[in-house]
């Protein structure tokens, strides 16, 4: 095999196939080195398209289970597990195959190697005893969850979302330890699929968000049965024949749980202990996120860091993003900067929790003047109509210029509201614009308009579609 690369990737997922695709438009030798998950990374394997897809099941079985309608009575659903994980699997499958394995012919000047990469120095790695040398190096291995260090875990048979959908035989209970969106879309699909499910943090859940936002969030999934035990700590965990148990001490009291199945869902750390990165002298960061600036370059001036491995959001849309941009900065002086200022994100609970640019804290920590107004969908005709009125829409914007900085939004299927806003902040559209601007009515996106207005008027003594 060749031992020189213009590019070596280390990684296989979103980011490094990115960066390739884009290498391979430049005819650059490339190398990419994968180990761990197959091909395509966390998203396809074990993160987005499997829980989006198992989300969504769930979704169909609460809908037969739930109405509001007087005149439609849900009779429920007869949930076959094992038949709703083997299509999962064969989701899976089929898209890491189209999505990844069916364009690896078509990069003729890629080179794909399995096994782990450990760095000798900034341009040399060490692979199967082999080395290579590269002129540039992405590091995109990727992240995985960060293990706490709970007493007796090591003895317990815990699972996380790496393993956690593979199961084919229905979990009875699940203890779900974290309340970030990993932990909650994971407990309330399961909930929804029949499982008791209950929710151990340490403050509240989605504690980066504001208290409005984790306070309704919460009532919905308790609703649902979703047991969230705050303000607490698990102190201990152990094995009694079938079942998990955990000593959870909250407001001073402690108290045994149990459950078949412990699940951890306690933040990422990335996935850069095993790169010998002491090396090269790359600098990392909190739980071993490799640092980078602006143009996703690290403190060594031929190596990069894309995707959910470096200190910058980590969504799948930002990684192959990422990617794209690094081989350009690298290749051919682009000198492009990543901004994420007005990234949108998404929590994929029912309701759906979205948002993009400052919350009001954020503003206030950078000194920004700003006022918020916040649209109930008790007031949205859409929201009505459909008799589903959880959550609200939130914006925040700056007085003195009626610039939108941010906004909020707890609604089913809300994240459909954020690219509006997103690009409303990034190209200076007033929150005036906003209001006088032409929404369809019984559209959710008519609660961007009616939250606009609120600055200013009183929407509840406004008629339909009065502007």
């Amino acid at each position: 095999m060749q031992q020189q690369f213009d590019l070596i990737i280390i990684g296989g997922g979103s980011a490094a196939f990115a960066a390739a695709i884009r290498a391979n438009d430049l005819q650059l030798s490339t190398l990419m080195v994968n180990s761990g998950l197959p091909l395509g990374g966390t998203c396809v394997n074990v993160g987005c398209v499997p829980s989006k897809f198992l989300i969504r099941a769930a979704e169909s079985v609460h809908h037969t289970m739930h109405s509001s309608f007087d005149g439609v009575q849900a009779k429920g659903a007869n949930v076959n597990f094992k038949q709703i994980i083997q299509q999962k699997q064969a989701l899976v499958a089929e898209m890491q195959t189209r999505k990844y394995l069916d364009l690896l012919p078509d990069l003729q000047h890629l080179t794909v190697l399995e096994g782990r990469a450990a760095f000798v120095d900034m341009n040399t790695i060490t692979v199967n005893g082999e080395t290579y040398k590269g002129i540039k190096i992405a590091i995109a291995t990727g992240s995985t969850t960060d293990i706490p260090p709970i007493e007796g875990l090591s003895d317990v048979a815990f699972l996380t979302s790496d393993t956690l959908f593979d199961l084919e035989e229905q979990p009875d209970s699940l203890i779900i330890v974290g309340g970030g969106y990993i932990g909650l879309e994971i407990a309330q699909l399961y909930n929804r699929l029949g499982t008791k499910v209950t929710v151990v943090v340490r403050d509240r859940i989605l504690k980066v968000e504001t208290e409005d936002i984790t306070d309704e969030l919460t009532k919905h999934l308790r609703a649902e049965g979703v047991e969230i035990k705050t303000g607490a700590t698990i102190q201990r965990v152990w094995q009694e024949g079938s079942a998990v148990k955990a000593e959870l001490v909250s407001n001073g009291q402690s108290q045994t749980i149990k459950a078949s199945h412990l699940v951890i869902a306690t933040g990422r750390k990335a996935n850069t202990e095993n790169l010998d990165l002491e090396k090269t002298g790359v600098k990392t960061g909190i739980k071993g996120h490799v640092l980078v600036n602006e143009y996703l370059e690290t403190n060594v001036p031929n190596i990069y860091a894309i995707g959910d491995v470096n200190n910058l959001p980590q969504f799948v849309y930002t990684a192959a993003y990422e990617g794209t941009t690094a081989i350009g900065n690298a290749f051919q002086g682009s000198n492009h900067k990543v901004d994420y200022n007005v990234l949108p994100w998404v929590v994929f609970t029912d309701p759906q929790v979205a948002g993009v640019g400052l919350d009001e804290r954020e503003a206030t920590e950078r000194g920004i003047p700003h006022e918020s107004t916040i649209m109930p969908l008790t007031e949205v005709p859409r929201s009505i109509a459909a008799l589903d009125t959880r959550g609200f829409i939130k914006l925040i914007r700056n007085p003195e210029t009626d610039q939108l900085l941010g906004a909020r939004i707890v609604a089913p299927e809300g994240s459909e509201l954020t690219m509006e806003l997103s690009l409303a902040i990034k190209y200076g559209i007033t929150v005036k614009e906003l209001a006088s601007a032409l929404h369809p009515y019984l559209t959710l996106a008519e609660g961007v308009k009616l939250a606009a207005m609120s600055f200013t008027k009183d929407v509840k003594k406004m008629s339909c579609c009065a502007g």
